[in-house]
């Protein structure tokens, strides 16, 4: 500090010296005087520049010793990472010891049930094949063993109603006779009104009959006489002036002086063509005049 005060003194003097002696000097002086300001400077710079890297000198080392720290703590955690990748590794290698031992255990026990299960099954079927033959053979023979009975039970319902009706019919016919003296009495007697009743239940007798007959068998029991009974009692009705219209089967047209029970469909026909295909009550004419419309049923297309 000292060096510094006497150096601008001594210059000073010399600078004033000098002045007298030499200009050039002079210049000289000012440019030394120059280049010390700037040496000042420069020194007071490094001078804060020794600062500035003490401090970061300091850091520095503050930095390292944290960075030392974290080594530290970096080694103790891949040291304890390690121990339990270590304690893990053997902990999978237990548990894929147990799963293997396990699924080979499981396996063992598939395949044996497995064998069972098909053995169990191979059972079954073959019981129930054995079941199933035996079962369609008693369904057969039962199958049999009905269709024979509701054969002969309807053989014998239609020998009983064929019986039933040969007795009508001898009712009928005898009905009819009395009807028939009846009508002699009557015809003496011009005031009395003549009771068709008896005439038209014979009619209607006669249509059902007719109707069950075309649904027997020719060769059942006792129809040949009731067919010839039927003919009997038709020629009797017939000798009494009353005459049955045999509709079925015939077209039917609108302007028919009949009652139209049902219309059924049927594709089987050609189209707009239209048949009377059963008959609930026929048409009965006495001498010639209608004393009943007959009720029937007309299939069309």
């Amino acid at each position: 500090m000292k060096k510094t005060i006497l150096i601008p003194i001594l210059l000073c003097a010399t600078t004033i010296f000098a002045q007298e002696k030499n200009p050039d000097l002079q210049k000289q002086q000012q440019e030394i005087v120059s280049l010390n300001q700037k040496l000042n400077n420069q020194q007071a710079i490094i001078s804060q520049q020794k600062n500035e890297l003490a401090k970061l000198s300091a850091k520095t080392e503050n930095q390292n010793k944290q960075i030392d720290s974290l080594k530290i703590e970096t080694n103790k955690n891949v040291q304890n990472i390690q121990a339990i990748a270590n304690d893990l590794g053997t902990k999978i290698q237990q548990t894929e010891t147990t799963a293997k031992d396990s699924i080979s255990k499981l396996d063992k026990d598939v395949n044996t049930n497995r064998l069972y299960w098909i053995i169990a099954t191979l059972i079954t079927l073959l019981l129930g094949g054995v079941l199933y033959w035996l079962l369609g053979k008693r369904i057969a023979t039962s199958k049999t063993d009905v269709e024979t009975q509701i054969k002969n039970t309807k053989k014998s319902l239609e020998e009983e109603s064929i019986k039933l009706d040969s007795k009508l019919i001898e009712v009928l016919d005898t009905q009819l006779k009395l009807k028939q003296e009846e009508k002699q009495i009557v015809s003496a007697n011009s005031n009395i009104e003549i009771d068709h009743s008896l005439a038209l239940k014979v009619a209607d007798e006669i249509v059902r009959m007719q109707k069950n007959i075309s649904k027997m068998d020719e060769e059942t029991k006792g129809l040949k006489p009731l067919v010839k009974g039927i003919e009997r009692i038709q020629a009797n009705f017939a000798s009494n002036g009353y005459e049955t219209v045999n509709l079925l089967n015939r077209d039917y047209d609108e302007r028919m002086n009949i009652d139209v029970i049902n219309f059924i469909t049927d594709e089987n026909l050609t189209e707009g063509r239209k048949i009377i295909t059963s008959v609930v009550k026929p048409q009965v004419n006495y001498n010639g005049v209608l004393i009943q419309r007959a009720q029937v049923d007309v299939s069309q297309n």
